[in-house]
């Protein structure tokens, strides 16, 4: 099959051998043209179902090749591979990478301009970092799952679509895009700290209406979301903080919702057009507030 053309044509990323959320990035990035190249431990682990390759998807665009990173041979063989990469994408609960060798330091040592995806449950700090977790208990502590289901029953336990990939994997595959683009400005790359349970917040923004009430705040007070700052309160509103989380270019809430029309004419001016070409858009129908 002829590899196709995309808008991440000539970017090269490098994926270590997971399960869930960290192939489906690397599925998405493929999709889109990346060149990624696959570091598979050298026997099958037989992780998640144990399908075989041919029938999974989500390992779909890349090559392979097969490293023990437990060698100090297969350690250095990683570096010199980050050396030449773009983005790599790893799974590994923290800490992992950096007993390795093969951590944030080590890597971007050795390529200033790498973007170092980092995908876990908990993320890469607070009281549960270190633990083992399941889509369920990501969308259970940030509210979604009271969300699910008919009212008055129990929570029905939904796919793992939310946490894992919805709000894990997507959320790593947009955060290495964004890490792409500063990069190629500054020259300069980072750590991209994207965990399921914050990308299962985001997501539960579009439930907050049901969820008003016990569940939505319960969620903003466990003690594991006040030590990440998962949630924050923008003008009169708590809700999830921006995600995934950069290194050095954190995100930020950069305004309130406007109001229909409100702060149009300030960004036209920001945008580089004219008091003529202004009045033009006007002509042509378009509203704003100054």
């Amino acid at each position: 099959m002829m590899p196709a053309m995309g808008p991440l044509s000539g970017i090269k990323v490098l994926e270590f051998e997971a399960i869930g959320p960290g192939p489906f990035c690397g599925m998405m990035l493929a999709d889109m043209g990346a060149d990624v190249l696959l570091i598979d431990r050298p026997d099958d682990p037989r992780l998640g179902f144990g399908r075989d390759r041919w029938f999974d998807v989500m390992m779909r665009g890349r090559r392979s090749a097969t490293l023990d990173l437990k060698s100090k041979g297969g350690v250095a063989a990683a570096l010199e591979l980050a050396g030449k990469a773009d983005a790599i994408i790893e799974g590994f609960r923290p800490g992992v990478m950096e007993r390795l060798g093969l951590g944030p330091d080590a890597l971007l040592a050795k390529n200033p301009k790498l973007v170092y995806g980092r995908m876990t449950g908990w993320g890469q700090d607070g009281p549960l970092a270190a633990r083992a977790g399941h889509d369920i208990n990501y969308i259970a502590l940030t509210g979604v799952l009271n969300a699910i289901g008919r009212a008055g029953g129990a929570p029905v336990p939904p796919l793992n679509l939310v946490g894992d990939f919805g709000g894990g994997g997507m959320l790593l595959a947009f955060g290495i895009a964004c890490g792409l683009v500063e990069a190629q400005r500054s020259g300069k790359g980072q750590v991209v700290d994207a965990a399921m349970v914050d990308g299962a917040s985001l997501l539960a923004v579009m439930f907050s209406g049901m969820m008003a009430g016990g569940r939505w705040s319960e969620a903003r007070a466990h003690p594991h979301n006040v030590a990440r700052a998962t949630f924050t309160r923008a003008g009169k509103v708590d809700q999830p903080a921006p995600g995934p989380r950069f290194s050095r270019t954190p995100g930020a809430i950069r305004r309130a919702p406007p109001e229909r029309g409100e702060g149009g004419g300030q960004a036209l001016t920001d945008w580089g057009f004219s008091n003529s070409e202004i009045e033009k858009l006007k002509t042509l129908g378009m509203n704003f507030k100054e």
